[in-house]
Order: C-alpha cells, then structure tokens, then sequence
C-alpha cells in the first residue's frame, strides 16, 4: 500500500485498478502515511500559508433538479431569494477591509442573472477592487458567455464535475443533464484561459471505489489548477435525504491523494468538511489543503443557501468568522494570507 502512494508521488497518477485496490483497502496507516506525505509537499510549495477566498453565494434560485442538492428547482420548501448588484459589491467591500483578495461568485443556475448583468457584475467588482481576483461558479454555460465572463475580467471558474463514472452521473441528476456536457463545458473553460476547479462529493449515493478511481483519473487528464472535493451530506427535502454522509477518513485521504498527484494544485478544506467534524477545516489542512473559503454572504441569507443540512458558520457576522478562522489554523500552526493566491 505505501508503496502504492510512493509511486502515485514519483508518476502524478496509478492505474485504475490500482486507485481501486488503495481507495478500497487503505487504513489508518495508509492515511497518516499519505496525510505525512501530503502535508510535507504542500509547506514546500506554500510553506504554511493559507490562501482566503471570501464566498459570495448570490443566488439559491436554480433551473437544474440535481436530487442531492438542497436548491433543487422542484424543492418548494426552499427560501428563495437573489442579492442585487450593490449587495454583492457590499459584500465584497466588507470581505477587502477584512483581507480577502478573492471573491468567489456561487449560485445556481439562475436564468435571472442574464450574462450581460454577469458582466456588468465582473466589470464593477474588478473596477473597484483592481488588485482582486475574481472566482465564478455559476454552472454550466456556452462557451460564448464564459467568454465574455473572462473577457470581463473573471480569472477563475469552479465547476465540480460531481462525479467521472457516466452511470453514477445519471444516477445523481436528472436525464436533461450529462457527464459528457459537463465535462466539455470544463474543456472549454481551460482554453479560453480561466484557472479552473473541478471536484466531486465523496460518498455520494451508489458511489463506489471504481467512481472514485475515474475521478482521480479525470483530474490526472484535465490537469486542473483547483480541486474541490468535500462528503456528501444529506439535505432533508431531497430523494437522498435518509442516506449516509460522507466518511470524514475517506475524504482526508482522497485530499491527500490528490495533493500528491498534483503537487501544486489549490485544493480547499470545505465547509462541508467543516459541517462533519467540528474540526474538518483543520484535519483538511493536515492532510494537504491549502485553500479556506469563509462565508461573506448577507447573515440573513446564509441559511437560505443550503445545499445540504447543518451548514456551518451561518449566525456569524464575517468579521467573526474570519477572527475564528485565523484562530484555528494559528492553533495547528497556520496563517492566511492577503494575496490573491493564485495558481502558480
């Protein structure tokens, strides 16, 4: 097994059924020998800095029926809602006193928010806040308008994949939606020049350790400059609402796996991690993130935004969530940064 990840280190990828049989027999050996690994090449590409990215989730109004999701369109127990362009631009103030140099723009599908008004949005953030770097994850969408995104002054595009194995995609979206779609529209994002994140949930329904080989493997051939991967946690008004969560081990491990694949990639502890364990942002950073995304989002609609049950950091203003934040990685002997921390 150790030799296995040895060998993952010297080549950046295994076999597929050598990803299986390691995602399939790994112990509490394996993932503190890979967590050791991992976190060692992380503090010498990034030393122990912490790159901040402020989460702006401006709207929960979403066209897509993806079953895991908790903003599902067919959801009606879902409190909609969409912030304005001057309260996303508060937002953004609000993060840039407090040391963020990157904004992440999150929300749904929303058909609402037409690309021009997505432009004028980049156009205005990048205008007052020259120095910051600008995050989308707004879907899928024409290779035309991620144009005009990039052309306006967007630098990064986070679109989770979700899952490689195309029997495992349709098991977790609906018919009108595709792997192959998805994986195009990430094709696309690459060259037009984005740095691009992809990602999946860990323990997803009908997931197994075949699906999460292909996703590793993906990730070998897309070559993304961010990974975002976090479990799979529940939300009460989805089919899927009684099924298992994600395993906290099997999340840290695959963290690690994927940073010594990738040795420089960005690889964020989510708050998903953060909504499984009271200390999952500080067990990701131990076993190789180096990427934070803290809440800047309006208090009042931090709850509305819920994807899944028991989201963390909902009551607390941003000041206080970015003090806490800083607490806990200064206590495992971490710091963020003010830079824009970009992919290098």
């Amino acid at each position: 097994m150790k030799e296995l990840i040895d060998r993952l280190e010297r080549n950046g990828v295994l076999e597929k059924e050598e990803f299986i049989f390691l995602l399939s027999n790994f112990g509490e050996k394996e993932r503190e020998y890979a967590g050791n690994k991992a976190r060692k090449i992380a503090t010498d590409f990034f030393g122990n800095d912490i790159y901040i990215r402020g989460l702006i989730e401006f709207t929960n109004y979403c066209k897509n029926d993806c079953y895991y999701c908790g903003i599902r369109k067919s959801n009606c127990n879902a409190q909609r809602y969409r912030l304005s362009k001057e309260q996303i631009l508060d937002c953004c103030e609000t993060g840039y006193q407090l040391g963020y140099r990157t904004f992440v723009l999150q929300g749904g599908e929303d058909g609402y928010y037409s690309d021009e008004m997505i432009v004028e949005l980049v156009s205005a953030i990048k205008k007052k806040f020259s120095d910051c770097a600008i995050t989308l994850s707004i879907g899928e969408k024409s290779r035309e308008s991620y144009k005009k995104f990039f052309d306006a002054g967007a630098d990064r595009y986070l679109l989770r994949h979700e899952t490689a194995n195309e029997e495992h995609y349709g098991k977790l979206h609906p018919k009108e939606l595709s792997l192959s779609h998805r994986k195009q529209c990430l094709k696309n994002l690459r060259e037009i020049g984005y740095q691009v994140g992809c990602g999946f949930m860990v323990g997803s329904p009908y997931q197994n350790a075949e699906c999460l080989s292909e996703d590793l493997l993906f990730i070998h051939e897309l070559q993304p400059h961010m990974v975002g991967i976090g479990p799979f946690v529940p939300h009460l008004d989805t089919k899927f609402a009684k099924e298992p969560q994600g395993s906290l081990e099997l999340t840290l491990f695959l963290l690690s796996l994927i940073r010594i694949m990738k040795k420089n990639i960005l690889l964020p502890a989510t708050t998903a991690l953060a909504t499984i364990d009271p200390r999952g942002r500080e067990k990701g950073i131990l076993a190789g993130a180096n990427v934070v995304m803290p809440n800047l989002s309006p208090q009042n609609v931090r709850e509305k935004y819920s994807l899944y049950d028991g989201k963390v950091c909902t009551g607390e203003e941003a000041a206080e969530c970015r003090n806490c934040l800083e607490e806990r990685l200064n206590s495992i002997g971490y710091r963020t940064v003010i830079h824009r921390g970009d992919y290098v």
